[in-house]
This record gives structure tokens, sequence and C-alpha cells, in this order.
């Protein structure tokens, strides 16, 4: 489950809740789109709900990273837990995907 919360004039944190799988991945894509239509330009998906994430989330936030630099903004993830930071750290996107502590440190830089 997702949710969105629009942060000053070009910010917005998603907030997600459950699983981030091949069942939920295109909800994500289709959230962190629809924010990007919106002008936001950082987009922040906090992560401290999800207890799993599989290939397809990290193929959504890959995705959504993509579609963010496009449009001329950035998306961060904030919070992930040891499950979600493992398979970061395995694929190397730990690298790629910038990663805070909260969706607060990451909109203050």
């Amino acid at each position: 489950m997702f949710t969105s919360e629009n942060v000053g004039a070009d910010d917005a944190v998603v907030r997600a809740v459950g699983k981030l799988n091949m069942v939920s991945a295109p909800a994500l894509r289709e959230i962190v789109l629809k924010l990007i239509g919106e002008g936001r330009q950082r987009i922040v998906v906090d992560l401290a709900g999800v207890d799993f994430m599989d290939s397809s989330g990290l193929g959504a936030l890959v995705g959504c990273l993509k579609a963010a630099r496009q449009g001329g903004g950035d998306l961060r993830i904030a919070a992930p837990g040891a499950q979600v930071l493992m398979v970061l750290k395995l694929s190397n996107l730990d690298r790629v995907l910038a990663t805070f502590e909260t969706a607060e440190d990451a909109l203050d830089v």
C-alpha cells in the first residue's frame, strides 16, 4: 500500500507499507509517475514500513528514478529495513539510489 504527501511546492514523500514485490510494484510506479506529472521535482520513497522487497520492487525503484531524472528531478529512498537494505546491497543499487535514514533527511539535502 502506498500513500503520498506533497511537501512544499516541488517535493513529495511516498510512504510504502507491506511488501514491495511484483504485485505492488506497478502501484508504486503509477503513484510516482503521477507525482512527476504534477511537477514534483524531488520524490522520496519512505520504505520504513516495507518488510520485504524482491527484484520487481528493485525494478520499480530504478524505473521511478529514471522517470524522475528524465523529468529534471530526483528520487531518493528513506529508512530501508534490514531485508530491503540487504537486497539493495546485493544488487549494488545502494550505490545508485540515494539512501537516507529518514524522509526528512532526504528532503533536507
